[in-house]
């Protein structure tokens, strides 16, 4: 089995900044692509960002240039750098690693974390 454990969640005030990180375990031959998405209260849950194996970067347009999305492959983890947040960035944050491989030649399946709680409030 694999598991996505995120961390870093918390209260923040408007403007300032706050680390997200994810890291993946268990018997994984390959994660690919990983990601982040979030859920605020009463809402569907939206892509945030997201970051390929070889490091290339996507985000939503309503994180762009304030979220920085960054991996450690060799310690399976993904950070999400969340800098001037605000109001509406409050959610829960959820690790998603869409394409794992477990053994060589595998079926890819699609991961989750538990989520982690942002509160951005003054």
């Amino acid at each position: 089995q694999v598991q996505l454990v995120e961390s870093g969640g918390g209260l923040v005030q408007p403007g300032g900044p706050l680390r997200l990180s994810c890291a993946a375990s268990g018997s994984i031959f390959s994660l690919d692509a990983m990601g982040w998405y979030r859920q605020a209260p009463g809402k569907q849950r939206d892509f945030v960002a997201t970051i390929t194996s070889l490091g290339g970067t996507y985000y939503s347009d309503p994180v762009k240039g304030r979220f920085t999305i960054s991996r450690d492959n060799a310690k399976n983890t993904v950070y999400l750098q969340m800098n001037s947040l605000k109001h509406e960035d409050a959610a829960v944050y959820y690790c998603n690693a869409p394409s794992v491989r477990t053994v060589v030649g595998g079926p890819k399946r699609d991961y989750w974390g538990q989520g982690t709680q942002v509160t951005v409030s003054s």
